[in-house]
């Protein structure tokens, strides 16, 4: 019978490209839960690994620790994640990342002209928001959050 001994935080953060600094760090947050073998060192599951490869994708496209922490605790315990595993919390993110792709996209059309931001300080100003009707709507570039203009 084989013995899984783990992986040393060490062998983590080299494979990750984390500092052991940043994986403490993930642990406190819940997003990992290594165990100690018998010497009291930390071991971490292969798993692990997806796990923070998650975390780092995660936050590159702006989600929270909480909110990453809580599609993480919808994964199995006990076993390796299956990729239906993986396809099932990915899924959970899906609706988000197409809200930020539509913001994005609005972002880089109309970046070069008036971003909806209600300033009119534009010619264009006084035809698409006279009287700065955008504020009405709450503050921020209203347009460019997914306001559209009144007719």
């Amino acid at each position: 019978m084989v013995v899984n001994e783990g992986l040393s935080i060490g062998a983590l953060a080299a494979r990750t490209g984390l500092a052991v600094s940043a994986i403490r760090y993930y642990e406190a947050q819940g997003l990992i839960r290594p165990w100690r073998n018998t010497g009291g060192q930390r071991r971490f599951e292969r798993s692990d690994l997806r796990r923070l490869s998650f975390v780092m994708i995660a936050q590159q496209f702006g989600f929270t620790l909480p909110e990453i922490r809580t599609q993480l605790d919808r994964l199995p315990g006990g076993r390796t994640p299956t990729k239906a595993d993986w396809a099932r919390i990915s899924a959970g993110f899906r609706a988000r990342l197409d809200e930020k792709i539509e913001t994005l996209t609005r972002l880089r059309d109309n970046l070069d002209g008036c971003i909806g931001c209600g300033c009119l300080s534009l010619p264009n100003c006084a035809l698409y928001n006279p009287t700065d009707r955008a504020a009405e709507k709450g503050a921020g570039p209203r347009y460019l959050m997914g306001d559209r203009p009144e007719a």
